[in-house]
């Protein structure tokens, strides 16, 4: 598996000869020059992770994509038109592509405070041939799948969540690998406190990694 990131939760995994980009959102940047995907999934509507200005041309660049997403984001893309049809891809739901099954999971976003709605967040766990649950993607969630997790996009900040959720969640999983996600909101100094305090707070057997984005990392 090779996982490159494209800042904030935007990530192109490549497993078992599938190209699959995660969450090409408007705090991220590069992922608009990518050709050759097999998927594009989005886990929910928020624009740090669905940028509709960016989709269109993306998805143009990439006609044989197929494209999934939670089940408001499907809805609003299709209606608003002009990047392509959207699949929904629910909690329970799997589809395959080429060798590697994708399944949804979770299926809410992380309360931001009470007076704001819920919105749908689809978590989405990849198969390989080799190796069950071998890349989960959370989106806005600390959903655990409860199944043993191979590598974890963690996200480490966001306006829904405190460090130590970050940590307990790393720890409630207990990945083999974990790499920080949801970034973007951060400075430089603030990523690096937060980056350092879960790498030593992370549980024994999880490998704590930090990929850059325009970086890539094999797993």
């Amino acid at each position: 598996m090779i996982v490159t990131s494209f800042g904030h939760s935007c990530v192109l995994v490549e497993l078992a000869g599938a190209r699959i980009l995660f969450d090409p959102g408007n705090l991220s940047a590069g992922f608009e020059a990518l050709t050759g995907l097999d998927a594009v999934l989005i886990t929910h509507q928020h624009p740090d992770h669905a940028d509709v200005a960016r989709l269109p041309a993306l998805i143009a660049a990439n006609p044989d994509a197929v494209r999934y997403a939670d089940p408001s984001t499907a809805a609003q893309l299709n209606e608003t038109g002009g990047a392509g049809e959207w699949s929904v891809l629910a909690p329970g739901e799997s589809f395959a592509l080429g060798a590697v099954t994708v399944r949804g999971t979770g299926g809410r976003h992380a309360v931001i405070h009470p007076e704001i709605p819920v919105v749908d967040n689809t978590a989405y766990l990849l198969d390989a041939p080799d190796r069950r649950a071998a890349f989960l993607h959370p989106g806005d969630s600390l959903y655990l799948p409860f199944e043993e997790i191979d590598v974890l996009a963690l996200p480490a900040a966001a306006p829904w969540m405190k460090l130590s959720e970050s940590v307990d969640y790393l720890r409630g999983a207990a990945p083999r690998v974990a790499f920080p996600i949801h970034q973007g909101i951060q400075s430089d100094a603030g990523r690096g406190i937060h980056n350092g305090r879960i790498a030593e707070m992370a549980p024994a057997g999880t490998e704590f990694t930090v990929i850059e984005p325009g970086a890539s990392r094999e797993f």
